[in-house]
């Protein structure tokens, strides 16, 4: 069974840091992807930054130049520095392993933890 573990949110004022952190039971390079999605109350779950197994990444528009997501493949866990946070990045920001077998993808989350920017 798969499971992530989330840590590393919190409170901070804008303009500040924080460091997000999932650790994935088995392999990291077994999935397709790993990542982050956040969702905002009222809002649709939205993606964060992703990157590949071959370490290919991808970040949202609202997000590019601030966020930085990486892999420690040594701890199976991926994570998300997020620099120069502004209000509206508050979300519940959850951790994602997209598996891909036999042509049908299989989407994995963690519990979610809470980001909150105060203006």
């Amino acid at each position: 069974q798969v499971q992530l573990v989330e840590s590393g949110g919190g409170l901070v004022q804008a303009g500040g840091s924080l460091r997000l952190s999932c650790v994935v039971s088995g392999s990291i390079f077994s999935f397709r992807a790993v990542g982050w999605y956040r969702q905002a109350p009222g809002k649709q779950r939205e993606l964060v930054a992703s990157v590949t197994s071959g370490g290919n990444t991808n970040y949202g528009d609202s997000v590019k130049g601030r966020f930085t997501i990486s892999r420690d493949n040594a701890k199976n866990a991926v994570i998300l520095q997020m620099n120069n946070l502004k209000p509206e990045d508050t979300a519940v920001y959850y951790c994602n392993a997209e598996e891909l077998r036999y042509g049908s993808r299989n989407d994995y989350w963690g519990q979610g933890t809470q980001v909150t920017v105060s203006s």
